[in-house]
């Protein structure tokens, strides 16, 4: 019997009887590397069902439980529907609704006022989560005349592209499918990319050698590890010294590539004779002939590429020089710009790798104002600022409280999630410190309650936008719904504002369109070829990399050589105490209260239905983790009497919070591994404002020390559980 339109419907099947069009986009929930294709069901103007894009080059028609999620996130009862202005106390939350034209006319007089009275930089732009329009703001920023843009990037991927610049002059990723051996730091696919994951389990099935470095036994580690290094967070370093010291006793050196193409040898070699095999397992927790055969494996076993994941091996005080340390394995075994090795490549256009090029960098830095040693926390950083065109954010709150070297008195954010700050319960009084502070986000976040002036911003099924993907794909996709409520693109209020402003830059007034133009024009195809394709195009201008050609171009140094010692790092050697070539401290040496907190907290660590703060709201995937939720070894939960579910006071110096256990055999004894971003038990409000890298500024997120003790469950779930 044929289907009625009523079974259909209910069915959710497309087609003109029941008025149901399935419409392309893209999930902007993760960060810009795991954008992934969408099929929207819609019907009379909604979003009825979500499922991924057969044939999309990234992800082939696979979703994640973040991503097979986003018709509750789009449509979250708390979506701020008008733009708001504060009319109760900072941090309270009372707002009443304003027009765009009142919240646009606020706004404007009063960043012209504060450049009249204070010059520009006193305005500070900053951009969290998503990144899609981050050129835009930051040619905003520049135009207004402030050098003063940042973002997230504070906190992460910067330090491990200036580690990367430091050393090498360029970016490098790990040739997989031509390498014999992976040696994958903190490689965990199944959690936090998740499209790798096949690949991965094919290289395994065609007899390629996985190393792991790991604090925690991740699916990674369980299904691909040959040898899994379950190191203490932080000693990263540590053992990468330790593997060259192995391979330099052990003649394994490419002694010809290291003639040929590296700088500073020597005293890097001087330097990891002190790494011994005993003293290395003793700083890493790892057993020494564990190390050796590791070693062994990625020296002999060749070609070797190494995954080296940015956040788990910078987020520490040694985090820059522990990834320096670890890129420099590659030159020593002659494994760079070497099939199945690490290859250098360029990135196409916000750190996505498609190899072709883009004008991404020069949009804004044409508008680049004042000196970048002007920026905000270029005198405590000076590394940072050398080598990244943002301020860096860390040192924000220093500038807001002390006003020097200048006073902040305004900050305009989009999507700034407090929450990444260190103490964060400190950085939201500095933010009540602002004269004045906007903010924009999808929904009414504890950092846009401390705001003067919200606007909503809308989501990626609401607007179009230009995005890159690895093998030489781009698309610009069509918006698949209108905007919910009175809710704007990012780039259309900072049209709108550049216009209202009458700022100086013809370009950004005409907006978004008019600036991906300008950075894609010297490519064949065009936005209006983009739009009319469901999938990404194939830029005929993409070209693979050949191993090889960048030596033979020449390293972008200032040496021309691959640099053991690195130059860049040098110039701050004498007034900032940097060194040049990559050294070992210990995460923790410099905490005085070791007996008093003698767990390590390392906060961060990916799960799967989750990404920082943006999703724990959204019913489905709370129910994964309904709690907050610390996991802890077998033998601490032994020793403290704790069971699965317990609830523990997670505390240290600087805060505490209330979180419920999960005793894992995952997890090294003396380990807290907390996951972030709950509004009722935020990670970072235990980690110091201070407790920052010298080189990068990036926090120590993962090597904190804290203890942890049995409390009863929290009255709070108590009455939400009874409710």
């Amino acid at each position: 019997m044929k289907p009625t339109v009523e079974q259909l419907i209910k069915a959710k099947i497309p087609g003109p009887e029941t008025g149901i069009e399935v419409k392309h986009t893209l999930c902007d929930i993760c960060c810009p590397g795991t954008h992934c294709g969408i099929n929207a069901y819609v019907k009379d103007g909604k979003i009825i069902k979500i499922e991924g894009t057969e044939g999309h080059p990234f992800n082939e028609g696979k979703l994640c439980p973040k991503g097979s999620a986003n018709r509750q996130y789009i449509y979250r009862a708390d979506r701020i529907k008008t733009p708001l202005r504060r009319v109760g106390p900072r941090g309270s939350g009372e707002f009443e609704p304003i027009s765009w034209e009142e919240a646009y006319g606020e706004i404007s007089r009063k960043l012209l006022d504060f450049r009249a009275q204070f010059g520009a930089n006193s305005v500070a732009f900053f951009s969290g989560f998503t990144k899609w329009y981050r050129q835009t703001l930051h040619r905003f920023a520049y135009s207004f005349g402030s050098i003063n843009y940042g973002s997230e990037c504070s906190v992460c991927w910067k330090s491990t592209e200036m580690a990367w610049m430091a050393t090498c002059g360029t970016i490098i990723e790990p040739d997989y499918g031509n390498a014999n051996t992976i040696l994958g730091w903190a490689l965990n696919g199944f959690y936090s990319n998740h499209t790798v994951a096949p690949g991965l389990l094919a290289l395994k099935e065609a007899g390629k050698k996985f190393i792991i470095v790991d604090p925690r036994k991740t699916p990674a580690t369980e299904k691909l590890a040959d040898i899994h290094l379950q190191l203490r967070p932080g000693t990263d370093g540590a053992l990468a010294l330790g593997m060259a010291k192995i391979i330099i006793d052990n003649g394994w050196v490419d002694q010809e590539f290291i003639e040929k193409y590296t700088y500073g040898y020597e005293e890097y070699a001087d330097y990891v004779k002190q790494f011994d095999l005993e003293k290395v397992a003793r700083i890493t927790g790892l057993n020494p002939d564990d190390i050796y055969r590791a070693t062994e494996l990625y020296a002999t076993n060749g070609p070797a590429a190494i995954h080296d994941s940015p956040s788990p091996v910078t987020h520490h005080l040694n985090g820059f020089q522990n990834y320096r340390a670890i890129i420099c394995l590659n030159a020593l075994t002659g494994n760079f710009d070497r099939a199945g090795g690490c290859l250098p490549v360029e990135a196409t256009y916000y750190d996505q790798i498609a190899g072709f090029k883009t004008h991404e960098h020069a949009y804004y830095l044409e508008k680049q104002p004042c000196p970048r040693s002007e920026s905000i926390g270029a005198g405590r950083f000076p590394l940072w600022t050398k080598l990244v065109p943002e301020f860096q954010a860390m040192d924000l709150r220093r500038q807001i409280e002390e006003g020097t070297p200048y006073p902040i008195k305004a900050v305009f954010a989009m999507g700034m999630n407090a929450k990444m700050f260190p103490d964060t319960p400190a950085f939201y009084r500095a933010l009540d410190k602002l004269d004045f502070f906007v903010n924009t986000d999808l929904f009414l976040t504890d950092t846009c309650k401390h705001a003067d002036i919200v606007l909503p911003a809308c989501s990626s099924f609401e607007r179009g936008e230009f995005k890159v993907y690895p093998g030489g794909f781009a698309t610009y996709t069509n918006p698949v719904i209108e905007p919910l409520y009175q809710a704007k693109s990012d780039v259309q209020m900072l049209q709108d504002l550049a216009n209202i402003m009458d700022l100086d830059d013809d370009l950004l007034k005409e907006g978004y369109e008019a600036g991906i133009r300008y950075m894609i024009k010297d490519l064949s195809i065009t936005i209006e070829d983009m739009q009319a394709n469901d999938l990404p195009v194939h830029v005929p201008e993409a070209k693979d990399v050949v191993p090889g050609a960048y030596l033979a171009a020449g390293i972008k140094t200032p040496t021309g050589k691959f640099e053991f010692k690195s130059t860049a790092v040098e110039e701050f050697q004498e007034s900032h105490g940097l060194s040049a070539i990559p050294t070992f401290r210990d995460p923790l040496d410099d905490d005085p209260d070791g007996e008093k907190y003698p767990f390590t907290l390392d906060t961060g660590a990916r799960i799967p239905n989750t990404i920082h703060s943006r999703l724990h709201e959204v019913p489905w995937l709370r129910q994964m983790r309904k709690y907050p939720t610390a996991d802890i070894s077998l033998e601490d939960a032994h020793r403290l009497g704790l069971k699965p579910n317990d609830w523990i006071r997670v505390f240290n110096a600087v805060g505490s919070i209330e979180v419920a256990v999960n005793p894992s055999g995952k997890i090294r004894p003396g380990d807290v591994h907390l996951y972030h971003g709950y509004s009722e038990a935020n990670a970072n409000d235990l980690v110091g404002s201070f407790h920052l890298d010298p080189y990068s500024g990036f926090p120590g997120y993962k090597s904190n020390r804290c203890n942890i003790e049995k409390i009863s469950v929290p009255q709070r779930y108590i009455e939400k559980n009874n409710h």
